[in-house]
């Protein structure tokens, strides 16, 4: 590897907050992607690397999304785009609130924006990120009590076995989730792009029954 990776035992004296910190500075200066892609150097991130993600060590919901857009490339400000402006619907929060880490760990699935395939979409999230970071991120963040899963790559990794096949499935199985009663709670969600007006229109029990819980359950956790 080209880069320093935080490691759990390189502080021990350290407070959770140093540590957090330790943390972020590791996935800001990430260029694994780049530099060291999991299928060879013909197959690395086409850009330069900017990772973006909102950790938090008091939040206790974390928004576990896909990866960033070109928008948020360009930002560096995760949702800053007509996707954020639905997400912050469902949610029934403003931008200062979404914004505020006291309120909202914002961590995707991969870090740093992968480009746009040949039909001028956003690329899935990079492989390389998820098994280096993703587990050391949550492990960081223990008071985390319910992730969003937007998305089935996010709904992939943090319902693991679970998960079904599809990501109609898994938001339509919202309740078995979310209301388990061991292990942090998983909400799943579908993205909220534009590309997703469509099945919002076939699938008004979205925003019928599952939108108000969410609204409810974040409203409890950030009081």
């Amino acid at each position: 590897m080209k880069f320093a990776l935080w490691r759990r035992g390189s502080s021990v004296a350290a407070s959770e907050e140093e540590r957090l910190q330790e943390l972020r500075a590791a996935i800001a200066a990430c260029r694994i992607c780049r530099d060291d892609p999991a299928r060879g150097l013909a197959h690395r991130l086409p850009h330069e690397p900017r990772p973006v993600a909102v950790l938090s060590g008091s939040a206790r919901v974390l928004i576990a999304g896909q990866a960033p857009g070109l928008r948020v490339h360009e930002s560096g400000l995760p949702f800053n785009d007509a996707s954020g402006d639905r997400l912050r619907g469902w949610l029934a929060v403003d931008r200062a609130a979404f914004y505020d880490p006291q309120n909202f760990a914002i961590v995707p699935m991969g870090f740093c924006f992968p480009g746009y395939d040949s039909h001028g979409s956003d690329l899935p999230p990079r492989g390389e990120c998820a098994p280096l970071w993703r587990r050391r991120v949550m492990e960081a963040m223990p008071q985390i009590e319910l992730v969003l899963a937007v998305g089935h790559h996010a709904q992939r990794w943090h319902l693991g076995s679970d998960c079904p096949k599809s990501m109609t499935e898994a938001v339509g199985n919202w309740q078995r989730f979310a209301q388990r009663n061991s292990g942090i709670s998983v909400l799943p969600l579908p993205h909220p792009s534009w590309r997703n007006t469509g099945w919002l229109r076939r699938n008004p029990w979205f925003e019928a029954d599952l939108v108000p819980f969410l609204r409810e359950r974040v409203k409890a956790l950030l009081s």
